[in-house]
């Protein structure tokens, strides 16, 4: 139950950037004017408010669904025997970073849509699927201390490559601000972006992308020559395939001016890309079951000598 439910959460804090997304393409972030309320006279959307409004209550409501899906890994951690404390420390991580996301977004839609507030949304929101990830991976492992299967330093290359995706993902963030789709109709002014060119932001976030590619390439070939176990190949082949294919996207989302779509699933294949690189790391150490009261084998007592 738990592997269970500790993927729900997974695949809801996924859910959640998508649909976060579609309310900045759909030029819905204003849908509804203020928050936690729709409007200062309503806690829902009016039907004045059209399709925009429902399009942001709608992903206001998910929030719930994605914190319902957190509230069962947490019971489902607390209810395993025997109870695995850092499993139930896990998901209330998952829980503080829900609310804590949800305040943000709050504040960006009183900010009126802030550039920079609506790209620490979106990589609040990567740091919610970082637990997730994490808690859905250590289901399936023990508590014991970690365990190398690899030299320290091909395992400390594995955490470089986490690092330059992630500022890859960051980068992204700052070409959306300087970008086409600020969240709202194209004739409202009022929305700031990032003052800075948004073809260099483009080539600072593709910099990124070669270099995240090329140390996965690498990390490859150095898997490959220490014989490293299966998994962890396995893994870096499908981060480079996720990187390849998010780098034709973003290609072809580049010369076609950002249409919608494209955009959209842009989105997605950064969450899967954080997702893909994430798991490397996780997959060059091993974690052991610890023994417990009553696991522990029972010691016969000895006879008492005269």
């Amino acid at each position: 139950m738990v592997r269970r439910a500790t993927f729900a959460a997974l695949v809801m804090s996924v859910v959640i950037v998508v649909t976060g997304g579609a309310v900045r393409l759909t030029a819905s972030g204003l849908g509804c004017t203020t928050w936690p309320r729709c409007t200062a006279d309503s806690l829902t959307p009016t039907p004045e408010m059209g399709f925009h409004g429902i399009v942001e209550f709608t992903n206001r409501m998910l929030t719930y669904v994605l914190s319902a899906a957190v509230g069962w890994a947490i019971l489902a951690a607390r209810c395993h025997r025997p109870w695995r404390h850092s499993m139930t420390k896990l998901g209330w991580a998952q829980f503080w970073l829900v609310m804590s996301n949800a305040v943000l977004g709050g504040i960006t839609v009183l900010t009126g849509l802030n550039p920079y507030t609506v790209a620490a949304h979106m990589i609040a929101a990567m740091a919610l699927v970082w637990v997730a990830l994490l808690m859905w991976e250590r289901s399936k492992e023990g508590d014991g201390a970690p365990k190398l299967v690899v030299a320290r330093p091909i395992h400390q290359l594995s955490y470089v490559l986490v690092t330059v995706v992630g500022l890859l993902v960051a980068a992204g963030t700052l070409v959306t601000g300087a970008g086409h789709h600020p969240g709202t109709p194209q004739d409202n002014k009022i929305v700031p972006r990032i003052p800075i060119d948004y073809d260099r932001l483009a080539q600072f976030h593709a910099d990124f992308a070669f270099i995240s590619v090329g140390l996965t390439i690498a990390m490859i070939f150095v898997l490959a020559a220490v014989k490293a176990p299966q998994p962890a190949k396995a893994r870096t082949k499908e981060l480079l395939a996720v990187l390849l294919l998010q780098g034709v996207l973003g290609f072809i989302q580049y010369f076609t001016d950002a249409p919608e779509l494209m955009v959209g699933l842009h989105m997605l294949g950064a969450t899967l890309t954080w997702i893909a690189a994430l798991r490397i790391p996780l997959a060059l150490r091993t974690r052991e079951m610890e023994a417990t009261s009553e696991q522990l084998p029972t010691q016969t007592p000895k006879p008492a000598t005269v």
